[in-house]
Formats: C-alpha cells, structure tokens, sequence
C-alpha cells in the first residue's frame, strides 16, 4: 500500500485536496486520497496549528503536505480544488457553504446535515456556484456493488423485489456511549439513525433502484439522557407492496447485512459497509430455491461470488469523485447530480423516521 512518504504526485492533473479538521474518519479518507491515481493531500487544515501538525505527524503525511490553524485559510487557498469535510454533522451547512462559495468541490461526511432542510442549503450552494458534490458512503464504489445491482435488475435470476432487510449495529464501548460526538445533541443530534441508519437507508434504497418509499414507520428506538437515539428500527413500504426494514445501533453486535428478496432469487452480503478483505469482497446469490422431495434439505445452495479491486472501497470513492472534479475544472462538464440527489433521498427518509418517532410511532408519508 502507498504511503504519504512513497507516492507524491507530479501529474498535473490531479485533483488537489484540502481537509477541514482532524476526525477519526479523515485518518482513512486521507490515505484513500495518497492512493488513489488522480488526487493528492494538499492541505490540512484544524482550529489550532498545533493540533494541524500532530495529526500530520501521526499519519505520517508528508513533508509538502501544508498544514494550517483554520478552517478558512483551507478553503484561502487558491491550490485546493476540493476538500473533505469531516466535522460534526451541526457544522456542515456552514462550512459546505463557504466551501462551495470559494468554488471548492465537496466531499462530504455522512449524515450531511440534520434535516432536508439544512441539505437543500448545501445542495443549493453547490448548485449556484458549479461544484461538485457527493457524499461518504464508501460501499457505494466498490465494484461489488455494481455486480450485486446487475443481479438485482436480472428479471430472469431475481425477478421483481419484495422484501428488504439491513442491518448496521456495533457495541460501543462506555467511553464512546459518553463521549463520541455521535452520541451529543450539539454536534451530532441524530445519533445513530445519522450514523448507521444512514448506512440501511441508502442499502434498501439502492435495492430499490432508489424509489422512494410512500410511507415510513418507526418501530422502536433507544436514547441516552440528552434524548440522542442509541438505536433504531423503521419500516418502509410502497404502493406497490414493496416492504423493506432496518435496524441501527450503537449497542448491539458488529452486524452489517443486507438482504435483498425477489420473486425469484434472494441477496444476501454480510459486510456491505467495509468488507472482511480489503482486497476482496464476497455476497452470496441463490434462484429458484427449493426443497428435494422429501424436504430435507434445499435443492440449490446459494452461489458464493468473490469481486476482487487492486484499490479498496474508500480509495475508489476519492478516485470517482476526483474524475468528476477533473471534467469540470478542465473539460467544462456540469457537476454529475447523482449523487446530490441520492444524498437527499436518503435524508428525506430518515426526516421520515424522525417524524414518526415523533408521532408516537405513526406512519409517516415520505
């Protein structure tokens, strides 16, 4: 694997990349941009410069690498064409929008924002001022996921989708539970619907094809004494008999499965969000499943299908979204609003889930 130290790029057409604080997260994000082919860590920015330069440190960035005390002098900087934004969820409608006012491309963390609302005001200054955005959902960009939507759009192996299940829950530990910004009403207030549920929503969707759901329904939740959701179960429904559930959480087992049901084949991943092998990743298929005659056992084991990638998931993410930024910086294409629009369809149902909880755990249309 490339480090900061091995790989520094002289292409010019790189895509120049500044990050806006020191998350756990941008440890990952910020080795995924020294990997990929067409970007580099330019600048790191943190509200202090001493915080700036231990980080750099830590992560063994390299020596170009410019390291600065602010959020503001990131965004000042004429060499950035994009940059990671990896702050608390509260922060991201300020920063987004200046971001996108100083013409930077945004790669934003998950949730993006705390409602629709706040989302359509980063979504509109991207919009206004040209720039691309898109948001963290890693899983979406390994090849994987593409073989597995082959599957599901195959009438003669899947059929028409029924029913979907997802699953994304860890047992955080004390320390987490008291003090992780996902669990604080101030920085984080979704808590673990923004956090993992983020994650089911957009699976189900995707399996899907993203059709909206006609009606959401929370089933249960858990909070902490500041009323931030510790873990949560909703369902989703369509006109069409469609069915889907989720269930996210902070406190139970590491989980992170989909499934997906047809009429005629059924899905199954049990590592959709970061796979077991880096270099490699598994889910299984099985079509027309039956029993033998005497019903002891099934007359098809499901298939085993093994995808292979020379860079992982996060590596990929930085790599689409910095081909899109290099057609718009030197080829004049428009921003590509895929991923703006999946962004705010996974938001618009989790303010469905909100809503719900709400009213007492009502249907609520999306």
């Amino acid at each position: 694997m490339a480090t900061s130290e091995s790989r520094i790029s002289t292409n010019t057409n790189t895509i120049r990349f500044g990050i806006l604080g020191c998350a756990e997260i941008a440890r990952k994000v910020s080795q995924a941009i020294i990997l990929s082919p067409n970007s580099t860590l330019h600048v790191i920015g943190s509200r202090s410069i001493e915080k700036a330069r231990a980080y750099a440190k830590a992560n063994n960035f390299h020596p170009t690498t410019k390291i600065y005390g602010s959020y503001d002098e990131v965004l000042d900087d004429h060499e950035v064409d994009a940059v990671y934004i990896p702050l608390p969820t509260s922060l991201h409608v300020e920063w987004a929008v200046r971001a996108a006012e100083k013409k930077k491309h945004i790669l934003c963390e998950k949730p993006v924002a705390l409602n629709v609302k706040d989302l359509d005001v980063i979504l509109n200054a991207c919009d206004s001022n040209g720039v691309q955005f898109m948001d963290g959902t890693m899983w979406m960009h390994h090849p994987r996921t593409r073989i597995m939507a082959d599957f599901l759009a195959d009438s003669r192996r899947f059929g028409q989708l029924k029913t979907v299940q997802s699953c994304f829950t860890f047992a955080a530990d004390e320390d987490f539970l008291q003090n992780d910004i996902r669990v604080k009403p101030d920085l984080d207030a979704l808590g673990a619907l923004g956090d993992a549920g983020w994650y089911c929503i957009r699976a189900i969707l995707w399996a899907a094809n993203y059709e909206l759901p006609k009606t959401v329904t929370a089933l249960r939740i858990t909070e902490n004494g500041a009323r931030v959701i510790l873990s949560c179960d909703a369902s989703l429904q369509w006109e069409d008999g469609k069915v889907a559930t989720f269930n996210c959480s902070f406190l139970s087992n590491l989980t992170m499965d989909i499934t997906a049901i047809g009429t005629k084949g059924t899905l199954h991943i049990n590592d959709f969000i970061i796979p077991y092998k880096e270099a490699e990743a598994s889910f299984s298929t099985v079509s027309e499943g039956w029993f033998t005659d005497m019903a002891l056992e099934w007359n098809k084991k499901p298939s085993e299908h093994i995808v292979t990638t020379d860079l992982p998931q996060q590596a990929l993410m930085i790599k689409e979204f910095s081909a899109l930024v290099d057609g718009i910086k030197r080829h004049g294409l428009q921003p590509e609003k895929k991923w703006s629009t999946l962004s705010r369809k996974t938001h618009l149902v989790i303010d469905a889930v909100i809503a719900s909880i709400d009213k007492g755990f009502a249907p609520v249309e999306v």
